[in-house]
């Protein structure tokens, strides 16, 4: 397999992003930041080792949250994607639009859920 994470992010699903904002900024004084490109806005906080912290107002069922998200940083998440459905690998969500690119979800051998994500900058698959 030719992708390997250099960076992650732990994502959850909330029932209430406004609940979930005052509670990380004022009670853990964390750095959440409003971000655009989901409805309703999305937040996104980075601890001081490096690893973002991304909360989605959106229904989640017990074990789909957290889920542990991997960046591409070199493109191709078509062809990732395709190399851990080979591998056998079940894939929750193929690529789809996500906000400022492009993502896919697919589980561990434990049935955790996983993800990818990609900036839409970048190539959805390297191969020609």
């Amino acid at each position: 397999m030719t992708f390997k994470p250099k960076s992650a992010s732990i994502v959850y699903y909330v029932s209430d992003i406004v609940r979930t904002e005052t509670f990380y900024n004022q009670t853990l004084a964390l750095d959440l930041q409003r971000m655009e490109g989901a409805e309703p806005f999305w937040l996104q906080g980075q601890l001081s080792n490096g690893l973002d912290l991304i909360f989605f107002e959106m229904e989640g069922e017990r074990g789909s949250s957290p889920a542990v998200v991997f960046e591409v940083d070199d493109g191709g998440i078509d062809d990732i994607v395709a190399e851990l459905a080979n591998a056998g690998v079940t894939i929750v969500t193929p690529v789809s639009e996500a906000p400022g690119g492009w993502s896919a979800d697919f589980l561990d051998p434990d049935g955790f859920g996983l993800g990818l994500w990609q900036s839409g900058e970048l190539p959805r698959s390297l191969k020609s």
